[in-house]
């Protein structure tokens, strides 16, 4: 201590020794780890369907509509929008293959109902330009499709008569899934 005085005279070795203890006991304050837990992960997670279960949604979805009596189109997409299912009833429109799909696309894109969509994108609204992007369908008849949360997949029903029938046969898709993707 004697030699440290010398150095740097009495009153700066009561300094040197105050900022070592200062810098002690915040190097105690900052757990190990804490600056890496600051900057974000480089790689993320995400769940999907498989094609069956993606699969069995679409076969669902038709079977609602068909015991309603009503000849569809049904798509099922990923949680990014792309195509994993579809299924087209026999006497289905020719129009159900591109509309199912851009119903159940802009349903994953948006992580919302298409009929929800229409209703926020309508003429004279804020967010009425969504409607002229490329691939957007602002109609019922496409919901996501989520587990513990999040958008893991959509489904867009084309061909019954109304938005309102297209979200029943879709939900009625979800709804025998549901239970095997939430766990």
């Amino acid at each position: 201590m004697s030699q440290m005085k010398r150095l740097v005279g009495a009153g700066g070795a009561r300094r040197l020794l105050a900022a070592a203890a200062l810098a002690a006991a915040l190097a105690g304050l900052v757990a190990p780890g804490a600056a890496r837990a600051q900057t974000q992960d480089a790689t993320f997670t995400t769940r999907s369907l498989t094609v069956e279960t993606a699969l069995r949604a679409a076969q669902a979805a038709l079977a609602a509509c068909r015991k309603a009596g009503y000849q569809v189109g049904v798509a099922v997409t990923d949680r990014s929008g792309v195509l994993q299912v579809y299924l087209r009833d026999r006497f289905a429109g020719a129009h159900t293959v591109e509309v199912a799909a851009r119903k159940a696309w802009t349903s994953a894109s948006f992580r919302m109902t298409t009929t929800a969509l229409a209703a926020e994108t309508q003429a004279g609204r804020a967010m009425s330009g969504i409607r002229q992007s490329p691939g957007v369908l602002a109609i019922g008849g496409g919901l996501p499709i989520e587990a513990s949360g999040a958008v893991i997949a959509a489904i867009g029903v084309s061909g019954a008569p109304g938005g309102d029938a297209d979200d029943a046969c879709a939900k009625a898709g979800i709804d025998a899934i549901q239970m095997d993707i939430e766990m």
